[in-house]
């Protein structure tokens, strides 16, 4: 485990941190081009300024992690939870409206913790917003839906460019 420890600035391009544990870690400016960070829990982590550039963190925990100025181009994002992630940059944007946390990419919105791609949040019924959280997010959607769309249409987040490998091709 390497909760809360300063990695700032350290050279990590390629390292296999799958599953690692970074609670809290500090990798500010951290270069970690092409790294594996699937399933890697960065609860609160700070990334401010990291190069991330065509890094994995498919299914990682990004939880109030801070990712100010960071450099995502390329990376995966599949199945990352990006629950009250914050800071600015191209790729992930963050929102706060109420009780719940809003935070997207250029594929995926997540509010709380319900990550969904775009279409499917168009679709969702009435009944399915309240299975999500009850009477209060049926409230906050039938408010906040439409701002939202709209907001996420004047403010993209930036295509990260990563590309899932094709499966046929899979031996």
């Amino acid at each position: 485990s390497l909760d809360g420890a300063s990695l700032d600035g350290a050279s990590l391009d390629g390292a296999n941190l799958k599953w690692a544990t970074l609670n809290r870690a500090s990798l500010d400016w951290a270069h970690l081009y092409g790294a594996s960070l699937d399933g890697a829990n960065l609860n609160r982590a700070s990334l401010d300024g990291a190069h991330l550039y065509g890094a994995s963190l498919d299914g990682a925990s990004l939880d109030g992690a801070s990712l100010d100025g960071a450099n995502l181009n390329w990376a995966n994002l599949n199945r990352a939870n990006l629950n009250r992630a914050n800071g600015i940059n191209d790729w992930i944007k963050a929102i706060q409206l109420e009780t719940y946390p809003i935070t997207y990419t250029a594929e995926i919105l997540q509010i709380g913790c319900q990550r969904h791609a775009f279409a499917e949040w168009a679709a969702f019924t009435d009944a399915e917003i309240r299975r999500m959280d009850g009477v209060k997010a049926l409230q906050f959607w039938a408010k906040w839906r439409g701002w939202i769309f709209q907001t996420v249409e004047m403010c993209p987040a930036k295509p990260t460019g990563y590309v899932a490998p094709d499966k046929e091709g899979a031996a």
